[in-house]
C-alpha cells in the first residue's frame, strides 16, 4: 500500500470489483445488479435507486435483489462502495505509479479532471450524492461523506509529499489547497455538466497549473533531505524514474 492512502483505505486492488471471469455465480449476479444500479444513479440519484426499480432492469424478482442486498439502504450503500472501487481504479492507482511529489499530484488531479469529463452526461455521484444528501444524516450520508474524505485524504497526503520534497513551499496549508483543488473539480462539474460549456476542461487543467505555481513561486531555494531543490517545479509531462509504493 502506498504512502499516499492509509493501510486500512478501502482501496486494496484485491478488493476491487467482484465481477469477473471465475467469481462464483452469486457474485456475478451481484455485480450485475451493482452495475444496473450505477446506470440508474447516474440518471436518477441514489435516492432514485430502489429494490423495485432494480428488478424491473435486471429482469429479476424483487426477492432475488433483496436477497443479495437486504434493505434499499444497504443497495445504496453498495453502489457507493462500488463506484468508489471504480474511481480508485481509474483515478488513484493510475496516479501513484507516478513519482512521489508533484508530478503524482498532478496525475491525482488530472485523472480526476479525466474521470469527470467522462460523466459529463452521468455526473459525478461524489458530487451529486453531496447535493441529495447534504442535510440528510444516516448512513448513507454516512458512507458517502466517508468515501469522499478517503479521497480528500489521499490528496492531501500527495500534497504533504509535495511540501517535504521541496516541490511546494514550505508554508503551505495543504487543507487550503485541497480546498482550491476541489474547487476546480466543482467548477468543472458546474460548467461541464450544467452549462455544456465547451474548453472547461482545459480551463480546469489550466486554472490547477496557475494554482501550483502559486504554492512553488517563492518557495526558498534549498535543498530539502530528499536531494530535491525546494522551489523547483517538475515540469509537466518530464520524465523520472518511477518510486516505490
Amino acid at each position: 500500500m502506498s504512502d499516499v492512502l492509509p493501510p486500512d483505505a478501502k482501496l486494496a486492488p484485491e478488493a476491487v470489483r467482484e465481477r469477473g471471469r471465475g467469481a462464483p455465480k452469486g457474485q456475478q449476479t451481484r455485480a450485475t445488479i451493482l452495475e444496473a444500479a450505477l446506470s440508474l444513479a447516474s440518471q436518477m440519484g441514489i435516492e432514485g435507486l430502489s429494490i423495485g426499480a432494480l428488478a424491473e432492469v435486471t429482469g429479476m424478482s424483487k426477492s432475488g435483489v433483496f436477497a443479495h442486498f437486504g434493505s434499499r439502504e444497504e443497495l445504496q450503500i453498495s453502489v457507493i462502495r462500488e463506484y468508489h472501487e471504480r474511481f480508485a481504479e481509474e483515478v488513484f492507482y493510475p496516479a501513484i505509479q507516478q513519482p512521489r511529489g508533484l508530478p503524482r499530484l498532478r496525475a491525482l488531479f488530472d485523472g480526476w479532471v479525466a474521470k469527470v469529463a467522462t460523466e459529463i452526461d452521468s455526473g459525478c455521484i461524489y458530487i451529486s450524492g453531496a447535493v441529495e444528501f447534504d442535510d440528510r444524516p444516516g448512513p448513507v450520508r454516512d458512507a458517502l461523506a466517508g468515501m469522499v474524505l478517503l479521497w480528500h485524504g489521499a490528496l492531501g497526503r500527495a500534497i504533504r509529499l509535495a511540501v517535504d520534497l521541496g516541490h511546494l513551499r514550505v508554508d503551505t496549508d495543504p487543507m487550503q489547497l485541497l480546498f482550491e483543488i476541489h474547487g476546480l473539480i466543482l467548477s468543472l462539474h458546474h460548467d461541464a455538466r450544467f452549462l455544456r460549456s465547451a474548453g472547461a476542461e482545459e480551463r480546469a487543467r489550466t486554472a490547477f497549473e496557475r494554482v501550483v505555481q502559486f504554492y512553488a513561486l517563492t518557495a526558498p531555494q534549498a535543498t530539502s533531505g530528499a536531494g530535491a531543490p525546494q522551489g523547483a517545479l517538475p515540469v509537466k509531462g518530464a520524465t523520472a524514474p518511477l518510486t516505490s509504493v
